[in-house]
């Protein structure tokens, strides 16, 4: 975890997955942003929240890759609320330490580019799986379920949210048409 004083202030949050939809906690301020360096993947098993360890299921991740850039939303924490939503996002965030926290420059259209919190994939971890193919992760989000509930659950409200703020994602609309045409 990045110590409190490294945190950027005021506190923002770069959401590219579920902190989309569902951020869990009151957002004062929202700007569309992009992080160069790294894209929006389903390169990591989740046998928490999408999956169970018997059955993993996928989650988003930024893995990090050259030449590479992911749109995403970044979220500015209400002033006073901090210490709180650092906790529960900590809580959600790192629940099995397959994430690590990154203070991150964001770059958002009328902006100077910013810092925020990110949760970055640690690809030395266990639940690391980048290699899969687009037909591997259908299958696999396809029959996953977890604590919070079906894993195409997850992907269908990510690639329906990244449509409506018209950020374009190729991949997740196609995993998205894939499961819904029943996968």
């Amino acid at each position: 975890m990045i110590p409190d004083s490294k945190l950027p202030n005021p506190l923002w949050v770069f959401g590219y997955g579920s902190l989309l939809w569902n951020p869990g906690f009151e957002v004062a301020e929202q700007r569309l942003a992009r992080l160069d360096g790294y894209h929006r993947a389903f390169c990591m098993s989740s046998i928490h929240h999408r999956g169970t360890e018997e059955e993993p299921g996928l989650v988003l991740a930024l893995d990090e890759a050259e030449g590479a850039s992911c749109q995403g939303v970044a979220l500015r924490v209400t002033p006073g609320q901090e210490p709180q939503v650092l906790a529960d996002l900590r809580e959600r965030e790192l629940i099995s330490s397959a994430y690590f926290e990154a203070v991150v420059t964001l770059r958002a259209d009328g902006f100077e580019p910013f810092n925020a919190l990110a949760y970055v994939v640690d690809r030395d971890h266990v639940q690391y799986c980048g290699a899969l193919s687009l037909e591997q992760q259908a299958k696999i989000i396809a029959h996953a379920h977890g604590g919070r509930g079906p894993n195409s659950e997850y992907l269908f409200n990510t690639a329906d949210h990244l449509a409506q703020i018209g950020i374009a994602d190729p991949d997740l609309a196609w995993l998205a048409a894939k499961l819904r045409e029943g996968a």
